[in-house]
């Protein structure tokens, strides 16, 4: 862009429009796409998902955080309620098991520490409850080191309904 505009300008000033460049006769063929360049030079182990699956989980990342966050603006301003309740989003919770079963259906070792991830939160909502602003932050440091250590260790990888069924076991339930 920067290179064209003293020819945009050398145009403009003329009163003529610069003519766009020619397409080019044979595009070149690529190697490789960019995302599998990507995903070969991340190591993580695979968690299967049908891309509504894998839609949902990133929307249920960004919710997780969302309730991070609001655990550590409630507890600066004090609000042991708002810090419960924040907690409390992203605790352990039988349908959160369920979830985390379902995802993980195709990864040996993701729900587990999935899981694992939800029982951490709800120390925090322990420490809430007690009003205790170091056991929270203790305990929100403690959730945190689930989320990174989840995030070193898995990648999604979305696949067709037909490879998630062969992957998973059989399993049928996929949304």
């Amino acid at each position: 862009m920067i290179r064209s505009l003293p020819l945009v300008l050398v145009a403009l000033s003329c009163g003529q429009s610069p003519s766009p460049a020619p397409p080019a006769e044979h595009p070149p063929a690529p190697a490789s796409s960019p995302s599998a360049e990507l995903d070969a030079l991340d190591s993580r182990a695979p968690v299967p998902l049908q891309p509504m699956m894998a839609h949902h989980q990133k929307q249920q990342m960004r919710s997780h955080l969302e309730a991070i966050e609001g655990v550590v603006a409630a507890l600066a301003a004090e609000d042991w309620a708002a810090v419960e309740a924040a907690a409390e989003r992203i605790g352990s919770s039988p349908q959160m098991a369920m979830t985390c079963n379902h995802m993980g259906a195709g990864a040996e070792g993701f729900t587990d520490q999935a899981l694992d991830f939800h029982r951490r939160a709800d120390t925090i909502q322990a420490a809430a409850k007690a009003k205790d602003p170091t056991e929270v932050l203790r305990a929100t440091a403690h959730t945190l080191e689930a989320c990174t250590s989840c995030h070193r260790t898995w990648k999604q990888d979305v696949v067709s309904a037909e490879e998630w069924s062969e992957r998973t076991g059989g399993e049928t339930l996929g949304h």
